[in-house]
Order: structure tokens, then sequence, then C-alpha cells
């Protein structure tokens, strides 16, 4: 049957936004994974959602969990735009106990299950199941079609990794045709693709659903003692063994601008690679363009003023190399370089700083030192202070890593003095 238009348009995007993101530390002390900081302007969150918008879905719920009010404060600041006259809308859901006193979501199916008659209001005809918390940028419409046209009861995205980075992951075994034949969580030896002996296909945590049968599965692993109420751990086992499940490509979906070479895919779920995948933007060529006015990363547009640079005196020059540096910036007599600084830093005069990942409202008090950091919201660098230079002592004083990135909140600094 001939499409008379985009399938997005008969589609819901549902948003699993509820993740403690312990392996962050404390940058997800006071938030959840999917509202941490990320690109200068965003949340990690906003990724997700901007895809659904750009793909054209405009029905959308986000469910949230832990720690969740910055999540929902950002969520309802920038993310305030629809409108029930042009059959749009946006809930947020934070677990409710909906369904029965003191149960709360417990798992990721339970999240979607105890919305049914949420979603049944909106009346979708497909249901695209999101993870809140990994960057990236990708065209569900086209994994829509590959849905509609297999006739599959569930498409799941993946990714193509190598088999040593699949013991990670959730992992697909495919047959030739793509049609899904096991699936299992961080194998010891997992399946590859057919042809590629060393390539094995991850789970994005991406599903579409005919939102019929979506239903019929939520309620029956609801009644299903034991079940743990999960997509990764019990849905799609059950559907890979009992029904029709087909992989999808990231590739064969994933948007790129032209300077992006490689389908691009992050989970920022660590201190060391959500500092690496900030630095990275700061590359003259990025991996990931958040440049692209064709598919542009939609998030809450803070008013301020522009970002200043002050002062010309050698070695007292307001500077940045290879850089971002938001609105609401001062730069006074301070040199950056590869450095990422979000809306409100205040860097003053003689303080160096490399590899940075500054989030908002920080201040670099003068003649600081700091090399491969990340500072949490708020942080205020005393005078003359020196980070990246002494592995001992920074390990002693705060957080730092194998690769040594430290990263440090304004609790640790309370702690020196």
């Amino acid at each position: 049957m001939e499409r008379r238009y985009p399938l997005a348009r008969d589609t819901m995007a549902y948003v699993l936004a509820g993740g403690r993101g312990s392996r962050l530390k404390e940058l997800t002390d006071v938030r959840a994974k999917p509202a941490v900081y990320f690109g200068g302007k965003a949340r990690i969150i906003d990724f997700a959602l901007s895809n659904a918008v750009n793909s054209g879905i405009r029905r959308i719920a986000v469910a949230t969990q832990y720690k969740a009010h910055s999540l929902i404060r950002h969520l309802q600041s920038g993310w305030n735009f629809f409108r029930p006259e042009r059959n749009e809308s946006f809930d947020i859901l934070p677990a409710s106990q909906r369904v029965s006193e003191g149960l709360w979501y417990q798992g990721t199916a339970d999240a979607v299950y105890q919305n049914i008659d949420i979603i049944h209001s909106n009346n979708p005809e497909y249901m695209v199941i999101l993870a809140g918390d990994h960057v990236y940028k990708m065209d569900y419409e086209l994994m829509l079609i590959q849905h509609v046209d297999s006739g599959a009861d569930v498409t799941i995205g993946c990714l193509e990794v190598s088999k040593e980075e699949a013991k990670g992951f959730g992992v697909m075994g495919v047959d030739e045709k793509g049609i899904i034949t096991s699936f299992v969580e961080k194998p010891s030896d997992p399946p590859t693709i057919p042809g590629k002996p060393d390539t094995c296909l991850a789970s994005m945590g991406i599903y579409v659903f005919n939102t019929k049968k979506l239903f019929e599965e939520l309620r029956r692993d609801a009644a299903t003692p034991g079940s743990s109420r999960d997509f990764g751990k019990d849905i799609i086992p059950y559907l890979v063994k009992h029904g029709k499940a087909v992989a999808h490509k990231f590739s064969d979906s994933c948007v790129r601008a032209e300077g992006e070479s490689e389908p691009y895919w992050r989970d920022v779920g660590t201190v060391d690679a959500y500092w690496e995948a900030n630095i990275d933007l700061t590359d003259v060529v990025p991996k990931l363009d958040l440049y692209d006015r064709k598919w542009p990363l939609w998030t809450y547009a803070e008013i301020s003023p522009p970002a200043k640079f002050v002062h010309d005196l050698e070695g007292r020059r307001g500077s940045a190399v290879a850089s971002l540096v938001s609105g609401d910036c001062i730069i006074s007599g301070a040199h950056l370089r590869r450095c990422l600084c979000f809306t409100g830093v205040r860097a003053n005069s003689f303080s160096v700083l490399e590899d940075a990942v500054i989030l908002p409202r920080c201040y670099i008090g003068r003649s600081a030192r700091l090399r491969k950091v990340v500072l949490d919201r708020d942080v205020i660098i005393p005078e003359g202070m020196v980070v990246g230079e002494d592995p001992e002592l920074d390990a002693k004083r705060f957080r730092r890593t194998e690769s040594g990135v430290c990263l440090i909140t304004q609790a640790m600094i309370d702690r020196l003095s």
C-alpha cells in the first residue's frame, strides 16, 4: 500500500530518562545522566529529543525517575513549544505509583507499561522507544520505514562494533536478511555478523513497535512471574524467540554533515568518555558537527550576553585557541587551549586552562593552572590552584581517573579549606 505521508506523523517517541548514571560519579549526584550538560549549551537528552523532532515526530513522552528535578526543569524550559492544536504533545512522566502504591518504575518496560493509558490517549500507530543518555544524530523515519516494510514485531537499532567492544553490550546474532536469531547480554564470546567475523551488532536501546503489538507484549510481560520488566532482559529476548525481530543498522539512518566521515554514537557514561567526547568538539573538523543547520540540536536557549575577552598585555591576554566558549563567559586575561566553556564561566587574569570541560557558572581564580579537568557547575577555583601536574596530589584532592582526568566539584574544593 502506498504511503501518503511520513510514518513519523503516526508515531510517538517515548524516551527512557530515569537512569542513575552512577559511572559519571559526582556529575550525577544532583542530576540524572540524561540531564548532564554536554557540548557547551545542551544536555545529553537533547540528542534523542532533537532526533525525534528532526525526524518529524511531534508526539513525545519522557519517563523520569532518579534525581529528576534538573531534568524536568530543563524539559519545561526548553521543550515547551509543542501545540495540541497541531496534533503535538510533550508529556513528562515521573514515576508516580500509577499502577500500584509502592511501585516505582521497576525496569525499562515497566516505565512504558505504567503509562499505557497516556500513550493510548495520543493514539499513535507506531512507537519509537529511546534511551535518553546517548550522543548521536539519527533519522528515525528511515528506521520506521524498514520496520513497516519488513513486517517485524520489533525493529532494533544496532551499532557495528568490534568483537572486543561487544562484550559490554547486548549483542544480536542475525542471519543474512537481518532477522535477529539470538540476543545475549554482555557475552564473553559474542556472535558476529555473517561475512564479518570480527564485527558484531550491539543494541543501541532503540526499539520500534506497532503500538498494538507493544501493548500486547507489555501486558504479557507484566503478568509473567519473575520478569525484571526490562526491554533488553525480557521483552526483546521473548520476541527473538517467539516473534520476528529485525536489526536496523545505525549506519543506514545516521545523519552526517559534510565533514562527518563515520557514524557517530557515544555512550558518555564514564568520566573519561564524557571528557573525551566534549574535548573532541574542539577539533578543527570534529567527529560530531554541532553546527549542522540541517539537523539542529534543539535545547533550552538561555538568554545571555555575548562572550567577552579582555586584557591585551603579555602574560595577561584574554584568549582561547581551539576552544568553544558559550555566552556570558568572560575570559579576563586568561589563556584557554582545547577547552569547552558552558554559559557564565569567569576565567581570571594569568590563569591557564588546557583540555578543560567547564560547566556553567564556574569561577577560575587568578594564576590558576588547570589541565585535563572537568569542573562541575558553580565550582570556584581558588587563586593559584594547580591541577594536572602532580598526579598523587590530584588523586588526594579530587576524583582522578586512570587516564588522568580530574573531576572537581565545589564540595571537594570546600574540603581543602
